[in-house]
């Protein structure tokens, strides 16, 4: 039944993964272990608000449209979105080579 420290009960509140029955980690834990492992890292340690946003960049990066954006980051307004996705100069570059008439054209020729 228990220890009468009200132990037993606490196991009720836990957050298990139905399929190894383990324990699921806390976003705050998630957060510790993986700023523990990311601090010997150039430019480290990082958090995963950083990596949320480094995964957004990419995408967007990578040509994903507003909708698909929004739809990764849970977000309602461009505004906000826009906080997160930060083209790199680098990426704007290649995105707009890609698409220069002129560009394609030189290229054909050779």
């Amino acid at each position: 039944m228990g220890n009468g420290r009200g132990w037993s009960r606490c196991y009720l509140f836990l957050d298990v993964d139905p399929r190894t029955g383990r324990a699921r980690l806390s976003y705050r834990r998630a957060a510790e272990v993986f700023e523990q492992h990311t601090t010997d890292l150039p430019g480290g340690p990082y958090t995963l608000h950083q990596l949320r946003h480094s995964g957004l960049t990419h995408a967007a990066e990578d040509g994903a449209s507003t909708p698909i954006l929004m739809a990764l980051s849970g977000h309602t307004s461009v505004r906000s979105l826009a906080k997160y996705a930060r083209v790199s100069a680098e990426a704007l570059g290649r995105w707009q080579a890609e698409r220069d008439p002129a560009g394609r054209r030189a290229g054909g020729r050779r």
